[in-house]
């Protein structure tokens, strides 16, 4: 059989490579998991929409305070999980019928694949766990990541979930235990307390979300802990199952019991499942396939993008770097014009309770970097829309260079954070400095959004 012109191992923003540019190009896609990756399946959109619906139960539980009483009488967590996986599931599944129904170039296989060193003529050889060998010019490597479980769990034998499948719980738990501390582990920790389970969130370091800005993370901590059983420095001995009972037992003889346990503790990159020394590639310190900066492996033509390849593990970068990518394979991998990745400033958000979003420097990397930084925290609350939200918790911090007023970084916690945020991505990914940006505009008054000009203003420069 004549080598495929592309294989593209993954199909979450690995799918959105094959466009009318490459309709003469024979392809493949392989993709064991569900189609669409992460994202679309057991990530970003499914998770978002419970959230919303955790939200909404948030804000009736809290109307109290402004003279408003409502109660969430119930919750039909069964209806819940009709209403989210009843549209991805479809949107999943419409995908993979695309491109196998309607792109007659494009080759869709189910089973796993590995490399399997390289044909006479140069091409990979692609081995599939269905006994199939496959010959490819070019790769694509777009695998993605899989959630971390540690060997004290797995060991125990005991049941767990993880992202990919606590959302189908069959009911909502009335105690639900948290393995972890970071977005993953805080997200789900804020959609089950809301909509009603008691929650404790298990973390080894010393505060929640703690690669976060320190101010960022305290503050959520503080908050996190006034909702959830918070257990901080827990070192994980044992996981034991009595009956229906899941309790884990910590190093200092303490425990943790509940009715389900999530294991939220990070994802690892998908490359050590390829056999990828069979054409010379080695991962990095981390399991990262390691690229040059327009997507370029060690081995000729192969390609990588994503979380099998990024540390920033975000469905944005993902994208952006398959567009990167994409815009290379047709130019060619010798080409003296590739595009580049750009990842000066990527943004990130947690869709926790309160949304906490970041982008930069944290104050403490940039006074290690060397900086003369200016720094300013200013309260939601201290901006007329905050004050009437009656909001006690939110901040936004930002970090600039005093002498030039150059912003280095943006730190939120507060009710829609996630998009208050991207003037501030903006202002740093185009280079406009503080001063610039709190009085070369108007601000809506009273908008949330003068927390961020207030800051701005703020800032000692």
């Amino acid at each position: 059989m004549a080598p495929l012109d592309l294989a593209i191992i993954g199909s979450g923003s690995g799918n959105s490579i094959p466009d009318e540019r490459f309709d003469s190009w024979r392809i493949g896609i392989f993709e064991s998991g569900v189609y669409g990756g992460t994202c679309l399946n057991v990530g970003c959109i499914p998770t978002k929409m419970f959230v919303y619906a955790a939200d909404v139960a948030e804000i009736a539980r809290e109307s109290d305070r402004y003279g408003v009483h409502a109660k969430v009488e119930s919750v039909d967590w069964p209806a819940i999980v009709r209403r989210v996986f009843g549209r991805i599931d479809p949107i999943s599944a419409g995908g993979k019928r695309y491109r196998i129904e309607d792109c007659p170039n494009i080759e869709v296989r189910t089973s796993p694949v590995r490399f399997a060193g390289k044909a006479e003529g140069g091409a990979y050889r692609l081995a599939t766990e269905a006994g199939e060998e496959v010959l490819a010019k070019r790769v694509v490597i777009a695998a993605g990541a899989r959630p971390v479980v540690p060997e004290e769990v797995i060991a125990s034998g005991a049941p767990f979930f993880t992202n990919e499948d606590v959302m189908r719980l069959p009911e909502l738990p009335e105690r639900l235990l948290v393995l972890g501390g970071g977005y993953i582990a805080t997200e789900f920790a804020h959609v089950f307390s809301s909509l009603g389970s008691r929650v404790t969130v298990v973390a080894r370091g010393d505060a929640l979300l703690r690669y976060k800005d320190h101010e960022i993370s305290q503050r959520f901590t503080e908050v996190a802990k006034q909702k959830w059983d918070v257990r901080l420095g827990a070192r994980l001995e044992r996981v034991e199952q009595v009956g229906g009972e899941i309790a884990l037992v910590f190093q200092d003889g303490t425990r943790a019991s509940g009715d389900v346990l999530l294991v939220a503790t990070g994802r690892r990159p998908n490359g050590d499942r390829l056999d990828l020394g069979s054409i010379g590639l080695e991962l990095d310190e981390t399991g990262r396939v390691v690229t040059d900066r327009h997507g370029r492996t060690s081995a000729e033509d192969v390609w990588a993008f994503g979380d099998v390849s990024s540390p920033y593990q975000l469905k944005h970068v993902a994208n952006h770097e398959a567009r990167v990518v994409q815009a290379n394979l047709l130019r060619g991998w010798d080409s003296l014009e590739l595009d580049a990745f750009d990842h000066r400033f990527v943004p990130a958000a947690v869709f926790t309770h309160p949304q906490v979003a970041t982008v930069g420097l944290t104050e403490a990397q940039a006074r290690e970097q060397g900086f003369d930084v200016a720094v300013k925290t200013q309260n939601f609350g201290d901006v007329a829309y905050g004050w009437g939200m009656e909001d006690t918790t939110g901040l936004c911090k930002l970090v600039a260079e005093r002498r030039t007023g150059r912003l280095l970084g943006a730190h939120l916690l507060g009710p829609q954070a996630a998009t208050l945020i991207q003037p501030l991505i903006q202002a740093l990914s185009f280079g406009l400095d503080a001063r610039s940006m709190a009085r070369g505009q108007y601000w809506i008054h009273p908008a949330l959004s003068e927390v961020v000009e207030n800051a701005l203003l703020g800032l000692d420069l």
